[in-house]
């Protein structure tokens, strides 16, 4: 009882202390009060709900009964907008603060919103190696029913609220992907409510053009309802080899060299300086040596990039045994390195022991509380991107961004680019291997400033023929946009299925100057002598 009250007295001398400096103090200068207070216990019931959830549908085989209905919900939504006259575009229903990104779209206020409640796992086909799912199942949903039945998906991206249908319409990547390609690659088939409100699936053979346009789309063709996914037999442990690697050079090569073996499973970079960096690489086994396995994804357990960098600062190589699902969320607690910024103390081992079972506090969550102060503070000093070069550019790579925004650590992870229609396509007309660079947090370079520092470093990535993921900020302009990426068969695409009137075309969803430079009015917009119809509300917002 005494424990109790203490508690009580603690926790209500921390509410008077907020209700001092007022909310939005403690928001900005101790945002780690509210996390750990509100946020995380709130993200614990969160997660509790969609776990028990997940499992009582699959179990109870409610979802396929349940799918066509709701699918047939969606095409109504559809045939009524349509009916109505389509006069503004159409998005997902689904708010944007329950998005992984930390970009906030503000075109949900301004479009018609189609609600659409798909999250649930269809069905497992171990006979043909496939899983069907709805667009709104996540990662951490995916492996804790694949890996307790023996299978697993070839590509597994890290962060377990990473969706099925983000993951398609944007793109996935994992230490894997030098032997499968992106999360797209592993996708067998598609099935789409279009803007006719018409159901259609698609496959490499059936309706291949909307089945490779689909893919870094964003939305902007129709509404992805369900998708059929490769999986593959799974096995117990992950065989994990740390190498420490000093001066840039020998990082490339040894990264180079390893992502080319294929008898490297996983292979993943870590790179904390401009010269020192850990190199790891992977095999599946299902027999640990003993006194070697390591549990990673236990809450007590030191935050991994932490215990990787264990290995450079002792300048020692090591290998450890994982669990499967440890491994495939190890960066999922510390959210890469990105919760160090929110909760400085969150690696140290009383915090662990204590409260690190609550750990990570939702993203989602994270987004809808951070207020326009924080939101703005974010896009002026925080960096969240990722940018895929190929393989041989890898050492310029790191070179510019070490002089345009200086975050470590940098992620690297390769993967194969197949030569296949589709919005992003190697140079040449073989497959290539490329490297995403991942930069999360702070820059620590002098002349950092949002707008210019990433325009030169979009730059730098288009003219090495590279990719910038669209789930960041994207500052580039509609030419420079469409030099990135391939446009011919998408917007082929779009003509084709009657989706200009329908949905705003990729790069007015995601492209920072597009959402503050275009205005929303009853105008045709021209980019190129090209025609963009944009719908338009009143003078009051912009894009």
């Amino acid at each position: 009882m005494d424990v109790f009250l203490y508690i009580g007295g603690i926790l209500l001398l921390l509410l008077l202390w907020i209700k001092a400096k007022g909310f939005e103090y403690v928001i900005v200068h101790h945002r780690w009060v509210f996390v750990c207070l509100f946020l995380l216990p709130l993200s614990v019931v969160f997660d509790v709900y969609y776990y028990v959830r997940s499992w009582l549908v699959f179990k109870m085989c409610s979802a396929p009964k349940l799918h066509d209905h709701r699918v047939k919900e969606i095409q109504d939504q559809v045939r009524n907008w349509k009916a109505e006259g389509g006069k503004n575009y159409m998005c997902t229903g689904r708010p944007g603060w329950l998005t992984v990104s930390l970009r906030v779209g503000k075109y949900k206020n301004t479009h018609k919103n189609i609600m659409i409640n798909l999250m649930d796992i269809l069905e497992v086909d171990t006979k043909k190696r496939v899983v069907r799912v709805e667009p709104l199942v996540n990662m951490g949903q995916v492996t804790a029913l694949l890996n307790s039945i023996g299978w697993t998906l070839p590509v597994l991206p890290e962060l377990d609220d990473l969706t099925v249908g983000g993951l398609i319409m944007g793109t996935g990547i994992e230490s894997s992907s030098h032997n499968f390609g992106l999360f797209q690659h592993i996708c067998m088939a598609y099935e789409l409510v279009l803007a006719d409100g018409s159901l259609v699936r698609c496959t490499p053979t059936e309706n291949s053009d909307l089945f490779y346009a689909v893919p870094w789309s964003c939305g902007t063709l129709g509404f992805l309802v369900a998708a059929e996914i490769k999986i593959v037999p799974a096995k117990k442990y992950v065989k994990l080899h740390y190498t420490p690697v000093r001066g840039l050079e020998k990082i490339c090569e040894k990264f180079s060299r390893e992502s080319k073996n294929k008898d490297n499973y996983f292979v993943e970079g870590l790179v904390y300086s401009s010269d020192e960096a850990v190199i790891m690489t992977g095999t599946l086994t299902d027999n640990a040596e003993a006194g070697k396995e390591n549990k990673i994804g236990h809450y007590w357990k030191p935050w991994f990039f932490r215990h990787v960098e264990t290995y450079l600062k002792s300048n020692r190589d090591g290998t450890e045994y994982i669990p499967l699902r440890h491994y495939y969320h190890r960066h999922t607690k510390s959210i890469f390195w990105e919760l160090q910024d929110i909760i400085p103390f969150g690696n140290h081992p009383v915090f662990r022991y204590l409260f690190g079972w609550m750990v990570p506090p939702k993203i989602s969550l994270l987004k809808l509380t951070q207020g326009e102060t924080i939101r703005k503070l974010y896009e002026q000093h925080h960096v969240v991107q990722d940018m895929l070069v190929p393989m041989k550019y890898l050492q310029k790579s790191i070179a510019a961004f070490h002089s345009e925004i200086s975050v470590y650590p940098l992620w690297l992870c390769p993967f194969i680019l197949p030569s296949q229609p589709g919005m992003i396509h190697p140079k040449g007309n073989e497959a290539e291997l490329y490297v995403d660079i991942g930069a999360y947090g702070e820059p620590k370079t002098k002349h950092f400033n949002a707008k210019a520092s990433m325009k030169r470093l979009e730059k730098f990535v288009r003219d090495v023929n590279g990719f910038q993921m669209l789930n960041a900020d994207c500052y580039m302009t509609p030419e420079e946009f469409w030099e990135m990426l391939m446009e011919s068969l998408y917007k082929k695409l779009r003509e084709k299925l009657n989706c200009t009137d329908a949905f705003p075309e990729v790069y007015y969803k995601i492209c920072k100057s597009a959402r503050t430079e275009s205005k929303m009015v009853d105008c045709k917009h021209y980019v190129k002598g090209e025609q963009h119809l944009i719908y338009g509300i009143k003078l009051r917002k912009q894009f």
